[in-house]
């Protein structure tokens, strides 16, 4: 965090949406949700999600893999649902806001210090046993093409997206590395998931991991 705050130009890189992707290739200016807005393809409201700026790095590095198979255009980002009306509105505010106050405070050296002793999960900590098996987490995909058609999907969990839906699909990764995925095929690299894997891990995710994909 230290080194973060002092370097502006680490800062210009993790916020670059294409940080993980070639630089000489055209660049459509993506969106970005870092406050409370209407989502109105869901009809709801919606906050600043909190892992955005990684994962949109490594799926448009996947588009980027393979040949741009989502398209040049292609534009990507995500947020979180907090509902409709008033509730949904004054949740997503929250949300921003927090998370606003919380990466200033972050930024600055006396409050880091702070966050760090007293708000920030130490080494090891994380949700207890009966937290993972209670937990769950569900997303939807929503996508347009040039043409104007919609593609709607559901992904969901049965476990804790912290560590204990996580683990398993770690665990599932592993198996699929060594058994499903042909070094031929895929040479040494940085690869990501999707074009590391492609069907075969999600397979594997839905018979043994407790994963769900299907259309909305």
């Amino acid at each position: 965090a230290e080194e973060l705050a002092a370097n502006p130009s680490l800062r210009k890189v993790l916020l670059d949406p294409y940080a993980f992707g070639p630089r000489d290739v055209e660049r459509p200016r993506q969106p970005f949700v870092n406050f409370a807005a209407r989502d109105k393809d869901f009809d709801a409201w919606m906050g600043p999600f909190v892992m955005a700026s990684i994962n949109t790095k490594v799926v448009h590095r996947s588009n980027a893999l393979d040949g741009y198979a989502y398209g040049a255009d292609f534009r990507y980002d995500e947020a979180v649902l907090t509902g409709k009306g008033l509730k949904g509105r004054v949740a997503a505010t929250t949300m921003a806001t927090g998370m606003g106050i919380f990466l200033g405070a972050a930024a600055v050296g006396p409050t880091r210090k702070l966050l760090a002793r007293f708000a920030v999960p130490k080494p090891g900590e994380g949700p207890s046993p009966e937290q993972q098996e209670k937990g769950f987490f569900d997303i939807r995909l929503l996508g347009t093409t040039a043409s104007g058609e919609r593609l709607t999907v559901k992904v969901t969990g049965d476990r804790d997206p912290g560590y204990g839906s996580t683990a398993k699909m770690l665990g599932e990764a592993a198996v699929c590395l060594a058994l499903d995925v042909s070094k031929k095929d895929k040479p040494g690299g940085f690869w990501t998931p999707a074009t590391v894997f492609g069907v075969k891990l999600i397979d594997r995710l839905t018979q043994h991991a407790g994963l769900t994909f299907g259309q909305i």
